[in-house]
């Protein structure tokens, strides 16, 4: 099946630290990593992991960088055709710091992704009327995703949109146009100004969207499970308890699984469920993208889990 990911990339430059600096202070860290991330990049990573044929679409910038990021791509079995360099500008970074508990917080600097424009999406268009289902992220111009979203509509092309990095700017009528909706807690949180730090909480946050027009708002709870609230009900899908070193691009993982498994089967649950077992296996292991496993492994450890 070909899945579309229109969205961002990024350099992730990750600090594994015993705590946070307080202003004006340096502290040395323990360990330093560099990888390809950035949201869009590690759902198509996740995706054609899983199995999917996957295009992307996305802008890199005019340095080093670009080039590592391309051939990550297509190292992962991902079309680049519409992976395009941004003359004098720097490519998207992410510099994340990761904690001894395995929880990470991220700063980002989109750099080229400012330059994703809908022009790029007409670009595409031949090669996006064949897929199965198109994801999107907020690392890119909300034009941008509002225009995909039209897009998808015209052809007839599911969207999930992952409204990430939250920002209150979001046109909920046009994500009502989505198919799917896939917010963690903490950007549940910020698009409601509801509290969400239980289930229940996240369940009647959720319930507001779908009270708003939204149709599939899939929630991603770490360590708690994902949540599937629509106007029929709530689907709740246990974690899988593991050991996490590093939760960074557990999110993407989920999403670029799901959209794996859905596009293939069109079981919402049993995609979810997939996606967690993929999204736990992810953070047992350090980084981002190169932290995914591959299909087989998910496969042997939900067998072992039934």
């Amino acid at each position: 099946m070909k899945i579309a990911v229109i969205g961002s990339n990024m350099v992730d430059l990750t600090s594994y630290i015993t705590r946070m600096p307080v202003l004006g202070e340096t502290l040395e860290a323990p360990d330093f990593s560099m990888g390809c991330g950035g949201k869009g990049a590690n759902q198509a990573v996740a995706a054609a992991t899983y199995g999917a044929d996957v295009l992307m679409v996305t802008k890199v910038g005019d340095d080093l960088f670009a080039e590592n990021t391309i051939a990550n791509f297509q190292k992962a079995g991902i079309d680049t055709k519409y992976v395009t360099k941004v003359p004098g500008v720097s490519s998207g970074v992410a510099p994340i710091f990761v904690d001894p508990n395995g929880q990470n917080s991220i700063l980002i600097i989109k750099g080229a992704n400012n330059a994703l424009k809908p022009a790029d999406i007409d670009a595409a268009e031949n090669d996006l009327e064949s897929c199965k289902l198109i994801i999107l992220q907020l690392e890119i111009p909300l034009e941008t995703v509002y225009y995909a979203i039209e897009f998808g509509q015209m052809h007839h092309i599911p969207v999930l949109l992952n409204p990430a990095p939250a920002t209150k700017e979001l046109s909920i009528e046009k994500a009502c146009e989505c198919d799917f909706f896939m917010p963690n807690e903490t950007e549940l949180a910020i698009l409601t100004d509801m509290p969400v730090t239980t289930i229940e909480e996240a369940e009647k946050a959720a319930d507001s969207l779908v009270a708003r027009g939204l149709k599939n708002v899939i929630v991603t709870l770490g360590g708690q499970g994902s949540l599937l609230v629509t106007r029929t009900g709530t689907t709740f899908v246990r974690p899988f308890q593991v050991n996490a070193i590093d939760t960074s691009g557990a999110g993407d993982a989920f999403i670029g699984c799901f959209a794996c498994c859905y596009a293939e089967t069109g079981d919402v649950p049993d995609a979810m469920k997939t996606a967690s077992a993929f999204a736990a296996l992810s953070v047992t292991k350090r980084g981002t993208q190169k932290s995914y496993p591959q299909k087989e492994e998910v496969l042997t450890f939900l067998r072992n889990r039934r």
